[in-house]
């Protein structure tokens, strides 16, 4: 019987080395991934989508542009909320002598903390935001919002409104 060679015996210890490993199967991780992307495109925010807004009936107007994905200011019957969290009740606001709101101020406040502000061409910064509320709401409730706002650097406010009546 003839003696193997040293390469010989070093090929087949890599041989059984190599055997023992499992392999890799691409077509299950190409199918993860693939499902992945499909749940990470539905689920993606859709900035012209706006908050569930059961609470309150929009105005309809014949704006044309699309919403952006800014902060939200909800002004139902009852209450203020700022991206679903309630920041006063309309009695609060009602009662107040000034025009700022100081828990929505509060508020407003934190949520500019979390990101930086665009500035405008003096400098300035001002952040954008969206204002829902029901048709019915007293201007002095909603002067007293806008207020609030705009002494806290969220000076571009826009109205959400449903798309209607005669274009």
């Amino acid at each position: 019987m003839r003696q193997k060679s040293p390469r010989v015996k070093r090929h087949e210890r890599l041989q059984k080395r190599i055997r023992g490993q499992g392999n890799l199967n691409l077509t299950s991780l190409m199918d993860i991934f693939t499902i992945l992307v499909f749940f990470l495109l539905v689920s993606s925010s859709n900035p012209s989508k706006l908050p569930n807004a059961d609470r309150i009936k929009l105005p309809t107007s014949v704006a044309q542009t699309e919403p952006k994905d800014t902060l939200v200011v909800m002004v139902t019957k009852q209450e203020v909320m700022v991206q679903d969290m309630k920041v006063a009740t309309l009695g609060e606001i009602n009662a107040l002598k000034s025009d700022l709101i100081p828990s929505l101020a509060t508020e407003l406040k934190y949520r500019a903390s979390k990101t930086v502000a665009p500035l405008n061409e003096q400098g300035v910064p001002e952040r954008e935001i969206t204002i829902l509320s029901d048709e019915k709401t007293p201007y002095s409730v909603i002067r007293k919002v806008m207020a609030t706002c705009s002494q806290n650097d969220y000076a571009k406010i826009s109205f959400a409104v449903i798309r209607g009546g005669k274009q």
